[in-house]
């Protein structure tokens, strides 16, 4: 379940959050089982956060910072992840249906059993 501090500071702001993450480095946010659908999340660092079953319905996640998230079972469906850093991040069953993957770089992630019908992956890095 989500830390609620956690994901109060996220809907501050980008801002307020790539700032409270430098800050505290030390710390591995989590926001689990969050709803955040049509969330503008563009360049927001979440790199190592726990959002396993999140739902990023329609989400703009442009150019953030994904690297060893772990997003097994969220739901991304028509999200825009173009340009996103995805190295290393767990995706086991999340659902990237109709996902915005352009220019995305998804090295070394995990996609077993992930969803990738309609997904655009022009320009994507998949090794």
């Amino acid at each position: 379940m989500a830390n609620q501090q956690h994901l109060d500071l996220l809907k501050q702001n980008v801002h307020t959050w790539n700032q409270w993450r430098q800050e505290h480095s030390d710390i591995r946010p989590d926001l689990s089982g969050s709803d955040l659908a049509w969330a503008c999340l563009s360049n927001a660092d979440l790199s190592g956060v726990d959002l396993s079953g999140v739902d990023f319905t329609w989400a703009d996640l442009y150019r953030a910072n994904l690297i060893r998230a772990n997003l097994s079972q969220a739901n991304l469906s028509g999200a825009d992840l173009s340009g996103t850093h995805l190295c290393r991040a767990n995706l086991c069953g999340a659902d990237l249906n109709g996902t915005l993957l352009y220019r995305a770089n998804l090295r070394d992630a995990d996609l077993s059993e992930t969803n990738l019908q309609k997904a655009v992956l022009e320009e994507t890095v998949l090794n």
